[in-house]
C-alpha cells in the first residue's frame, strides 16, 4: 500500500528567501502525523505545497501514490484542507456554506444532503446549522471549517494550526474529533507549535526548523533519544554570561550530569540533562550552594518534545517563536521607516 503522504526533498523559495530548504517525511494511512515547529519554520509552506496551493521549486510530493505536481486535480480529490485562518461567508448559514462546498466538489444532490447532515451531527453543529456563520463563536467556526474539509470524504485531512486561538474547551472538542477520524481510518496531518497538542495526538512527528526536518519519529522515540531527566535552573532572573559559564563548568563535573546548555533567550538559564535518579535535583542544589552560586529557580522534569527541539537547535520552541516575532517586528519597522 502506498503511503498516504510522501514528501521527498521538498524545496520552496519566495524570491531569494528559502521558505523550505529540504523537507522529507512519510505518513502512513490511518495515522495522525504532526509537523511541529515555531512560526516561520516552513510548516505552512510545506502544507500549501502538499495541498496544491503553492508549486514547489524542487522535490517529490505524492498523496496515496498520486503525484501532486503532475496530477494536482486527482490529488485534490483525496485531500481535505483546513487553513489556519477560518474564512467563512458571514451571510451564509452553516448548512448553506456546506452545500456550497458540496457543489464545488460536484457531489450528487442526495449524497451531499446526507453528508451535510452527518458532518453537522458528528461535529455537534445541528443546533447552529441554520444560523448565519457571522453569529458563530471561534470554536463553532473552526468546527464548521472542519466539516467543510471533510464533506467529500478525503483520504487525507490536512489541518494548519487547527486549534490556534481556541479556548481549552473548544480545543478538547477538536482533539476528540481528530481521534475519532483516526479510528475511522482517515489520515490526519496537522501542523502546530503547541507541544502538548502534538504530544497528545500524533502517532509520528517531524520537527521542522528553518525550512528543514531536524528530527522525526514517534513522540516517545524522539524523547528517548535525548536521554535522561531535565533540570532547568536560573541563578538569577538575568544572570551574567560569565557567571552562567562558571556554573556550567562546575555542574558538568558532577558524575550524573550528561549535558549542560546555557539558554541565552531566557536570562542565561541552565538546562541540564541528568541520569534518572531520585536525588539529582537535591544534589544540583547542594553543589550550587557549596560553590557559592545563588538559585533563583529550579525544576526537574521528564524529557519533552521541547527538549528534543532544544537539543537540536539550542533554543526552545517558545524562544524560537519569540525570535521570529521580533524579526517580523523589526522588518515592519524598517519598512515603515522607508516610507
Amino acid at each position: 500500500m502506498a503511503p498516504a503522504v510522501l514528501i521527498e526533498n521538498l524545496q520552496k523559495h519566495y524570491g531569494d528567501i528559502p521558505a523550505v530548504k529540504d523537507v522529507s517525511f512519510k505518513v502512513e494511512p490511518g495515522e495522525i502525523f504532526g509537523l511541529l515547529g515555531p512560526n516561520g519554520a516552513g510548516k505552512t509552506t510545506t502544507i500549501r505545497c502538499l495541498c496544491t496551493l503553492s508549486k514547489p521549486d524542487a522535490g517529490k510530493i505524492e498523496v496515496s501514490g498520486i503525484s501532486v505536481i503532475n496530477k494536482p486535480r486527482a490529488a485534490r480529490q483525496r485531500l481535505g484542507y483546513v487553513a489556519q485562518e477560518v474564512a467563512l461567508d458571514k451571510v451564509l448559514t452553516g448548512r448553506e456554506l456546506l452545500q456550497l462546498q458540496a457543489d464545488l466538489y460536484h457531489l450528487p444532490s442526495a449524497f451531499a444532503k446526507e453528508r451535510i447532515n452527518q458532518t453537522l451531527e458528528v461535529l455537534g453543529l445541528q443546533d447552529y446549522a441554520d444560523q448565519k456563520t457571522g453569529t458563530y463563536s471561534g470554536g463553532l467556526r473552526k468546527r464548521l471549517d472542519l466539516a467543510a474539509g471533510l464533506l467529500h470524504q478525503p483520504d487525507v485531512l490536512v489541518l494548519d494550526e487547527p486549534t490556534v486561538g481556541l479556548d481549552i474547551e473548544s480545543r478538547v472538542v477538536v482533539w476528540d474529533f481528530l481521534r475519532q477520524l483516526r479510528e475511522a481510518g482517515t489520515t490526519v496531518v496537522i501542523t502546530s507549535h503547541y507541544l502538548e497538542e502534538i504530544d497528545a495526538l500524533a502517532d509520528h512527528v517531524a520537527i521542522i526548523d528553518k525550512g528543514a526536518v531536524i528530527a522525526a519519529g514517534t513522540p516517545s522515540e524522539l524523547k528517548d533519544r535525548v536521554g535522561g531527566d531535565r533540570i532547568t535552573l536560573r541563578l538569577r532572573e538575568f544572570s551574567p554570561m560569565a557567571e552562567a559559564e562558571k556554573a556550567k563548568d562546575m555542574l558538568q563535573e558532577l558524575p550524573f550530569v550528561e549535558e549542560v546548555i546555557i539558554n541565552t533567550a531566557q536570562g542565561n538559564s541552565l538546562n541540564l540533562v541528568v541520569k534518572p535518579q531520585s536525588d539529582a535535583l537535591m544534589l544540583v542544589q547542594q553543589s550550587l550552594q557549596e560553590a557559592g552560586f545563588p538559585t533563583f529557580g529550579i525544576a526537574q522534569s521528564r524529557p519533552s518534545l521541547d527538549d528534543v527541539y532544544l537539543a537540536a537547535t539550542g533554543q526552545t520552541l517558545l524562544d524560537a517563536d519569540l525570535a521570529a516575532a521580533g524579526m517580523r517586528d523589526l522588518k515592519a519597522e524598517k519598512k515603515q521607516s522607508m516610507r
